[in-house]
């Protein structure tokens, strides 16, 4: 798998892998230990994890071979979910190191992309850290007192995170394909040299050890210290809670319809439900109720042009933010009812300023929205909307922009936390469970707690069979989990295409997008894997050009 591996433990606490490059990190910081001592004590295991929670968002130009600072751990890899899937939608042409790329399907399958080789490193990343980890405990010198359990609890939950990043990206979804027989990637049991790992073994073998690592996380999570609570900083742990979150993640994706709805439920239930309030204040801070699981981005982690925020929250002091507004599919607006506060999130009658707009629209001497029936109420509207947001002048605005990711000091460069698990995830994945198992009343109970809070009008009883209820799933996740990276596994899960022209269009533009604007559904089209790094077949004993996607 990697051709070699140093592992070395930092002060500041994370555990250092190289993989195809000889000269990578030859040499040992004075600030680190040898990897003997990085695993001597739970205290010291316990800096490898705080190196795991910090690399889920460095920048990787100093940790992985051939990292660079353009795609900045889940900064980059949690919204590219909705930019490769056409969900969050660019509105004009800009420099966004590589991330239009994305959405013009330009990277992913290439195997000499940087994200490609990124998104594959990083991962195995966390695996081969976390190996080094429950190798030491399997030697039984250390004892499972419950620190030491919560230690590897999250060590297991690690694994079967990273492991189920790495199959949905790099291989066939499995409910589209044939699992059993179908190539994922290779299992990676080693923590030392020489560092080799398994060919590829098959998507089932994956899922297989997705189901096994999670199932041993929550037995040592059942005996373990708890997780802090009261700080940002505390949510970037993983706890019994996260784990049951991955479970009811790897059966929804895998078809286990029961195990996902219960591990859902059981997931969710110490996280509320967040108000209007909440919801609407930006998605800037794992502090919010319902947030189960995040990375809290300290201020000295200088992702700043590199960060989640950059590349899709609208107010964002960037370029590719100013000259570029990211907005919502159109059609996905349309469904929104008047009575749903997220309508609100997303600004339908936003003037379009921008002179370079995709569309030919921007402007207003090519205005076409009624509302503004004369320059001064253009100009107007476009300061009006800088003072509520917070963006600066130099802003442009475009039909149909988002604010619900804002940062926190909008029209800067400051740092945001990342959120990656919430408890309306769980609510939906026990909701698509139950409707896929034909459990109509069951699935129309775990839609309404979350429609009524989100909806004054929410009236669950009127989706009464599986079909309307699974058309609702996908309506609800759509608009819940927007911007939150969750469209790309979706639309394989659902063996759903790309189609920005379907019933009167997203709002993309067919130049701007390129290949990208029409996609066949997975099951058809093998241009939804990510290829494997090319670094990655060359160095690797156990793959050949014969295992490329």
């Amino acid at each position: 798998m990697l051709k070699k591996i140093i592992l070395m433990l930092f002060v500041i606490g994370f555990i250092t892998v190289t993989s195809c490059s000889d000269d990578f990190l030859e040499t040992k910081p004075t600030d680190a230990i040898a990897s003997a001592d990085a695993l001597a004590t739970a205290d010291n295991m316990a800096l490898i994890l705080q190196g795991l929670h910090r690399l889920l968002y460095a920048q990787p130009q100093t940790l992985l071979s051939g990292g660079d600072s353009y795609r900045s751990g889940n900064h980059y890899w949690v919204p590219i979910g909705d930019n490769l899937a056409g969900g969050l939608i660019h509105s004009a042409s800009s420099n966004n190191l590589g991330w239009q790329d994305e959405a013009r399907w330009l990277s992913h399958n290439q195997e000499t992309s940087r994200t490609t080789e990124q998104l594959w490193y990083q991962r195995y990343h966390i695996i081969a850290s976390t190996n080094a980890i429950i190798n030491k405990a399997a030697e039984g010198t250390i004892t499972e007192d419950a620190k030491f359990k919560e230690i590897l609890g999250q060590a297991y939950a690690y694994r079967a995170y990273a492991y189920l990043s790495l199959v949905q990206h790099f291989a066939k979804g499995y409910l589209i394909g044939n699992p059993t027989t179908d190539p994922g990637v290779p299992l990676l049991y080693s923590s030392e040299a020489p560092f080799t790992s398994a060919p590829r073994s098959t998507v089932e073998a994956i899922y297989n050890q997705c189901k096994e690592d999670i199932d041993l996380a929550i037995t040592y999570f059942e005996g373990a210290t708890s997780r802090p609570t009261g700080t940002a900083d505390a949510k970037s742990h993983l706890n019994i809670d996260v784990a049951y979150g991955l479970k009811a993640r790897i059966a929804l994706n895998s078809g286990d319809w029961r195990t996902a709805a219960d591990a859902a439920k059981e997931a969710r239930k110490n996280y509320p439900i967040m108000d209007e309030s909440d919801y609407k204040a930006g998605f800037n801070t794992t502090l919010l109720p319902e947030v189960m699981w995040g990375s809290n981005v300290i201020a000295t982690e200088t992702t700043y042009f590199r960060s989640y925020f950059y590349l899709m929250s609208n107010t964002f002091n960037g370029s590719q933010v100013r000259n570029n507004p990211k907005i919502m599919d159109k059609r996905l607006y349309a469904q929104i009812p008047d009575t749903d506060y997220r309508q609100d999130l997303f600004l339908k009658d936003a003037p379009n300023s921008n002179s370079s707009a995709a569309n030919g629209l921007g402007g207003w001497k090519k205005n076409t929205n009624p509302l503004y029936t004369t320059e001064d109420e253009f100009d107007d509207e476009v300061d009006r909307l800088a003072s509520v947001y917070g963006w600066t002048s130099r802003h442009n605005t475009h039909p149909y922009m988002h604010v619900k990711m804002r940062n926190k000091s909008p029209g800067t460069t400051d740092p945001d936390d990342i959120i990656l698990m919430r408890s309306s995830e769980m609510y939906l994945i026990e909701a698509e469970a139950e409707a896929m198992l034909n459990n109509i009343t069951a699935a129309q109970n775990a839609l309404k707690p979350l429609g009524e809070e989100r909806d004054s009008a929410y009236d669950v009883t009127i989706y009464n069979t599986k079909e309307a209820l699974m058309e609702h799933i996908k309506f609800q996740r759509g608009l819940e989990l927007w911007g939150e990276g969750f469209l790309y596994t979706d639309k394989i899960r659902w063996d759903e295409g790309i189609d920005h022209a379907a019933d009167g269009g997203s709002g993309a533009s067919q130049d701007l997008y390129i290949n990208a604007y029409q996609q066949a559904k997975p099951s058809v089209n093998s241009e939804w894997l990510f290829k494997i790094p090319q670094a990655e077949i060359d160095a690797n004993p156990n793959l050949t050009s014969a295992d490329q996607n």
